[in-house]
């Protein structure tokens, strides 16, 4: 196992340059560039906050910036996810040549899709600046631990479903489905209190999309610090993905050529 971070650590140039490439190609031609990552969640937002606060009666101003969040950290996951699960068979020609751990390519996603949520969280901060003042202190600064924390969540989540995409390519529309069910159960866009009222209390205090959620919101929009419970939710989810991921891997690593 450490020969193969090693190995990790000893490509780091490899895969950094690819995670840039991926970027630049990105927002090849196009006149704004990464402003896009700002501008397509504020758009998409203030649609759904119009809609969602008529129907929940609640203030567009607090509502809006709740929504953001969930979106832009909800993109992230979905893609990452779906885009990571076919990571091994888009590098083929990489895996083909050189021997790398092939964390690498799945790590190039992750780190790609992170620049983007960074950028997108832009939007989000200004807003709370403007609208919500009064919410700005120190706790801001745990809402800062998000990127690390869901990164190093996703990250073995997306090797597992590249080990198991390459074998079965059907992976990625199987996904499609099991995200747009998850996001129905956890609090991205609905607030939780409506999960609560209705008595499915389990929907959130027992589902890590929740906690990695208020590790941002409940700085940004309430001012207070994330809850022990938060960070313990979203250590265990992060220490799972890991095992589950050693475990497929070291199974799965040197078969992944054949299945290519």
């Amino acid at each position: 196992m450490k020969k193969y971070w090693q190995g990790i650590w000893a490509a780091r140039y490899f895969w950094m340059h690819l995670a840039l490439s991926d970027l630049r190609a990105r927002w090849r031609r196009s006149f704004l560039g990464m402003l896009w990552s700002i501008i397509q969640p504020l758009g998409m937002t203030a649609l759904l906050s119009i809609v969602f606060s008529k129907i929940f009666n609640t203030d567009i101003r607090l509502y809006a910036p709740y929504v953001l969040s969930g979106m832009i950290f909800w993109e992230f996951v979905t893609s990452t996810a779906i885009g990571g699960s076919l990571a091994f068979v888009q590098a083929d020609a990489y895996i083909k040549q050189c021997r790398h751990p092939l964390a690498i390519y799945t790590l190039r996603t992750t780190i790609t899709n992170l620049f983007v949520l960074m950028l997108a969280s832009i939007g989000l901060v200004i807003w709370v600046l403007v609208i919500m003042p009064q919410n700005f202190g120190w706790c801001w600064l745990a809402a800062l631990s998000l990127y690390p924390l869901v990164a190093l969540t996703v990250w073995p989540l997306v090797t597992m479903l590249a080990y198991i995409g390459v074998r079965f390519r059907d992976v990625p529309h199987a996904l499609g489905l099991v995200f747009q069910a998850l996001w129905f159960v956890s609090p991205i866009y609905f607030e939780d209190k409506l999960f609560r009222n209705g008595n499915l209390d389990v929907l959130v205090d027992y589902n890590p999309v929740y906690h990695l959620l208020e590790i941002i919101r409940a700085p940004l929009l309430r001012g207070e610090w994330p809850t022990i419970e938060n960070y313990y939710f979203c250590f265990s989810t992060m220490i799972i993905f890991s095992l589950l991921a050693l475990y497929i891997g070291s199974r799965a690593e040197e078969r992944v050529i054949f299945y290519l």
